[in-house]
């Protein structure tokens, strides 16, 4: 179920939200709204495709609305404080309700979910770092995400373009977030955060120990950069043109850090 593509470079890609699979009996139990999988993150490995022939790519076809494995199993707030939503979402970005009346997951329904779809995920990223480092000495998890430039529900005002995540430079190395922010900064016509709105979910805040030589770093896109922001949210090849060529950028520049010992 879990889509592996193993690489020989020290570069982990985590794609937690590009699935759009949702099982029959979690679907049956959808809205209308639900159904529609506004929450996507739309094309983001297709975005990422063949940017750096390296890195390791780990991805789960399943929607986040069935479960989101960028969430811890303890369904604790990532923002505590802020509107967010949780393992099993109940509730879209816009903060409207996706099941049918009376249809949300229980605890047991969660809990059957979290072992057929969040664990195996996990898994197979964890076993992936692990290979990376045995291999390499360290390893980068760059977690992959996008979201909609605009949802007053999530947060005031237009998004930045790039918003990187390191939970406030402690899930990696400064020189990787460095070199990250350093190549965003300088990304004419785009706007970049540092530990914004979006500080690093729970894959970058549990994997990421610089000390034990895990780096890991969130990207949250906005989506105008490379798509249409509304049903039927089309990629856009010439927004998508001009943002490729920073991606890749950004990976090259981690996988030299790595090749030249420049992890401090």
């Amino acid at each position: 179920m879990i889509e592996v593509v193993q690489a020989s470079g020290p570069i982990v890609l985590g794609l937690p939200h590009t699935g759009t699979e949702v099982p029959a009996h979690i679907r049956e139990t959808l809205n209308d709204r639900g159904r529609a999988l506004a929450d996507t993150d739309w094309h983001i490995h297709r975005l990422y495709g063949g940017l750096l022939d390296t890195v390791t790519t780990v991805r789960t076809p399943v929607h986040r609305y069935a479960i989101d494995v960028n969430r811890g199993a303890d369904d604790a707030s990532l923002y505590p404080g802020q509107n967010t939503t949780g393992l099993c979402p109940v509730t879209d970005f816009d903060g409207e309700p996706i099941y049918r009346a009376g249809a949300e997951p229980d605890a047991n329904e969660i809990e059957t979910r979290r072992i057929a779809y969040h664990q195996p995920y996990h898994q197979a990223l964890s076993a992936e770092i692990d290979r990376v480092r045995a291999k390499h000495g360290c390893a980068i998890l760059y977690d992959c995400h996008s979201i909609r430039s605009r949802i007053p529900y999530l947060f005031a005002n237009d998004l930045p373009d790039f918003n990187i995540g390191t939970n406030s430079s402690t899930s990696c190395a400064a020189s990787v977030e460095k070199a990250v922010d350093e190549i965003c900064q300088s990304a004419s016509g785009y706007r970049t955060i540092l530990n914004g709105r979006f500080k690093g979910g729970w894959t970058t805040r549990h994997y990421g120990r610089p000390g034990r030589n895990v780096h890991a770093i969130q990207m949250e896109l906005a989506q105008s950069t490379y798509m249409q922001e509304a049903p039927p949210w089309s990629y856009d090849d010439a927004r998508a043109d001009q943002l490729r060529p920073y991606l890749s950028r950004i990976l090259s520049a981690l996988e030299h850090l790595v090749q030249t010992g420049g992890l401090l």
